[in-house]
């Protein structure tokens, strides 16, 4: 069994509406995958829809951003309530800071002479939740920067002249949310949070699982938190995170097993209940 519980669509930063992400995930034998958009579960019923023209399951997902120590957490929902009011109204509030966010970084740009304008950036993130990679984007299209990567180191990186701290939710108040709302609570790409001393700070408030196969982990991040979450007897995800196509990005990419998380997943009723 192959799946990928890690993926982006337009609704956040990825490139490609659910309809093509799921089409992309059944090119590539995936028996599963969770759209796990960025503070928004806009796209997971469209995405389920078009998951049963192929006889792919969608799991409701979402990656939720919080903060520890001054770092980004980010925090994978399985299962979350997509349909919730509760959930909708919370997330579109997260949804307007990220607007305001975005505003005073483009004023910051501006200031600096780079003649983007956020209208555009709203463009371009559509119905969206509006993020850097937009606006790095932007940027791109204004032959500012050779790749939108650059972006990221010199302009609106977290050091950058033009950054702008996001508002912060703590990860006690993220997995709060998130488990009132029926999730199931995750730790994202543990080994991009800084530091191992760090991220097992973080796992101390209590996750379900932890992401263990993800791209950007090394071999000993790997064996690192998969230790750790066997020993704590917590579920163990992996994914692609995908946002589009690049010679070491793709759907599946991870290749692993998955028939293990899948198994507990429907011993937990998940699937009976959603």
């Amino acid at each position: 069994m192959k799946c990928d519980l890690h993926i982006h669509t337009t609704y956040s930063d990825g490139k490609y509406p659910p309809e093509k992400v799921v089409k992309f995930a059944y090119d590539a034998g995936l028996s599963h995958i969770s759209i796990t958009d960025h503070d928004t579960v806009c796209g997971v019923e469209e995405a389920i829809e078009h998951g049963k023209k192929y006889g792919l399951v969608v799991i409701p997902g979402i990656e939720f951003s919080s903060f520890f120590d001054g770092r980004d957490v980010h925090i994978l929902g399985y299962f979350i309530d997509y349909t919730s009011k509760n959930v909708r109204e919370y997330l579109f509030k997260l949804k307007k800071e990220r607007e305001k966010r975005a505003k005073k970084i483009v004023d910051k740009l501006n200031e600096m002479g780079y003649e983007i304008e956020f209208n555009r950036i709203k463009e371009i993130a559509k119905d969206g939740a509006i993020g850097r990679p937009h606006i790095a984007t932007a940027l791109y299209e204004k032959g500012y920067i050779d790749t939108k990567e650059d972006a990221f180191y010199g302009l609106i990186g977290n050091e950058d002249p033009a950054y702008v701290p996001k508002y912060e939710v703590s990860v006690q108040d993220a997995i709060k949310f998130l488990r009132e709302n029926g999730a199931l609570v995750v730790l994202a790409h543990p080994g991009l949070i800084g530091d191992r001393e760090m991220a097992l700070k973080v796992l101390e408030f209590g996750f379900d699982g932890i992401e263990i196969y993800h791209p950007k982990h090394t071999k000993s991040d790997i064996e690192f938190f998969r230790d750790y979450a066997l020993k704590n007897n917590m579920i163990i995800t992996g994914g692609s995170d995908f946002h589009f196509f690049t010679s070491s990005s793709k759907i599946g990419i991870m290749d692993y097993d998955c028939s293990k998380v899948i198994e507990e997943f429907y011993k937990r009723g998940f699937f009976n209940d959603k």
